[in-house]
């Protein structure tokens, strides 16, 4: 297991049915990083049981409401929550502008910085990168500048073949040698490849966040073949005629994104709270990729 992906949320703007608005964690080589953060999020990490104390990065798709209303209370609750560590906050350049004087008024004593990080949603860029993952944006076509995320494992490095290691005799100091790069010269001066000894490393993973957008091909280079594809998918095809006019997706409408990209899995939500129900959304996502699950709100996937 490489990633894991908490869901907080998988409502649209309306909170209904049970269903909390858009947020989610991911955790990954022993960090936690959350997309979107709606009202009603320090509820569901608390009720949830995700604790905060690896959280140190927030990614905003878009500064609607239902996916950042829930910034000023979190960091809040995570001061008072005794959380040290600084938060990193990756979002439109005006969430600044509006959050700052929020931060002054109600935080101005946290144990901890708030550092926000820029980008432009309208560019595929990369906005984060650490020793072993990289983030890029995935310009998205919404009533106001939107951003997918995409989190992409860095290449690990090839595994050592321990029977190949103690067929030719080869000590520790020699394997961790090989594992860095040097070939394997035996006593008698016979020298033996590296390659040898290596075996293929293990598969990298990726993810991909997109919500909220209108139907858009033009994602499908950027998200090809990734592992995992997080797509709204807000109404039922019966509904389509809405999309034009909120600029969201129909479950169908995913599927076909997911299709034509070749993901493994296609994670479905953002749903209208015209549904209680949501089988039919399920169906017919399904009717185009089969490979199709329905997030709800505190479901884990593990990949």
């Amino acid at each position: 297991m490489n990633f894991e992906l908490r869901v907080l949320g998988t409502g649209s703007a309306v909170p209904s049915y049970g269903r909390f608005s858009s947020s989610q964690v991911l955790h990954t080589h022993s960090k936690d990083f959350m997309i979107d953060c709606a009202d009603g999020t320090q509820y569901q990490l608390r009720r949830l049981g995700v604790k905060n104390t690896r959280l140190g990065h927030i990614f905003i798709s878009h500064l609607h409401g239902d996916h950042c209303f829930g910034l000023i209370a979190l960091i809040s609750t995570m001061s008072m929550l005794h959380h040290t560590n600084d938060i990193y906050i990756h979002a439109h350049p005006d969430l600044e502008r509006l959050l700052q004087p929020q931060l002054d008024y109600f935080c101005y004593d946290l144990p901890f910085k708030v550092i926000f990080e820029p980008f432009d949603p309208l560019q595929h860029s990369t906005i984060y990168e650490d020793r072993s993952l990289t983030v890029e944006t995935i310009p998205l076509v919404h009533s106001v500048p939107t951003s997918g995320f995409l989190f992409r494992e860095k290449p690990s490095a090839p595994h050592l073949n321990k029977e190949r290691l103690a067929w030719h005799g080869v000590g520790l100091a020699e394997a961790r040698a090989i594992k860095e790069g040097a070939d394997f010269t035996r006593a008698d001066g016979t020298v033996i490849p590296r390659a040898e000894f290596l075996t293929a490393p293990t598969p990298s993973k990726s993810y991909a966040y997109c919500c909220d957008t209108y139907y858009s091909e033009r994602i499908i280079p950027i998200i090809e073949g990734v592992d995992v594809l997080f797509h709204e998918a807000t109404f039922a095809q019966a509904e389509s005629h809405r999309c034009k006019n909120t600029l969201h997706s129909t479950a169908k409408g995913a599927a076909s994104i997911a299709a034509k990209a070749h993901v493994k899995q296609l994670i479905i939500s953002h749903f209208s709270a015209r549904y209680p129900q949501l089988d039919h959304l399920l169906d017919e996502a399904r009717e185009v990729f089969p490979d199709t699950l329905l997030a709800a709100d505190g479901m884990v996937f593990q990949f």
